[in-house]
């Protein structure tokens, strides 16, 4: 996942100044992308308008910095959509933000592509605890220096039952996301296609007032 995927749907889903979406990406965003500067979100968006994948205009502000404020073409909402709707390969960490990014833009997807990306996951996910839960875990070491072996072990086993409970609650998840989906539970509402309709809060997305300190939700 690169950093313009990321933008492009941050864009597509609301035309977005820079600051907004660096402010984003300091707050909720960061659970999608760490450490994201600012330097790498202007150089990103010119990269972009050299790609003909965004374009944008420049808002007024009197007493104030100009502001562009930045907008997805057609050819980068194709783009988009090719990452979110193209093969999806699960990392060897479920923790990796790839799929929850994938899920962020939901909007963007229809219900069946939701669940054959779900069904994707959670088999890799399932394939993955046959494969290592039962691993032999033994410690294998033997240090020049004193070390715990006792405590290491201790600790290794501890770390081991945790991320256990992590991956099944994990499973669970997509299988209830995956269940939801099909019976209808979660569906698509007729005025999500328009935005002025739209249930989500205005703050939910950059571009939000600056007043408005809540930043998004997820």
């Amino acid at each position: 996942m690169k950093l313009e995927h990321l933008l492009l749907g941050l864009i597509g889903e609301k035309p977005s100044t820079g600051y907004e979406i660096k402010r984003y990406l300091d707050t909720h965003g960061r659970f999608l992308r760490s450490n994201t500067t600012m330097s790498q979100v202007y150089r990103s968006l010119a990269g972009m308008v050299e790609r003909g994948w965004v374009l944008f205009t420049v808002d007024d502000r009197p007493g104030a910095q100009d502001a562009k404020i930045y907008r997805v073409t057609p050819e980068g909402m194709t783009v988009l959509l090719d990452w979110l709707t193209g093969p999806y390969s699960p990392p060897s960490r479920f923790q990796d933000p790839e799929f929850g990014a994938r899920l962020s833009f939901a909007g963007f997807m229809t219900r069946e592509q939701l669940i054959d990306l779900i069904e994707t996951e959670l088999t890799a996910r399932e394939d993955q605890v046959v494969r290592f839960r039962l691993r032999d875990r033994t410690l294998q070491v033997d240090p020049d220096v004193e070390f715990d072996y006792e405590l290491a072990a201790a600790l290794n086993e501890r770390g081991h039952i945790y991320g256990m409970a992590a991956i099944d609650g994990y499973m669970d998840m997509l299988r209830e996301l995956r269940r939801d989906l099909l019976d209808g539970v979660i569906r698509s509402a007729p005025a999500a296609s328009n935005p002025a309709a739209s249930t989500r809060a205005a703050s939910d997305r950059p571009g939000a007032a600056e007043a408005s300190e809540s930043g998004a939700t997820r």
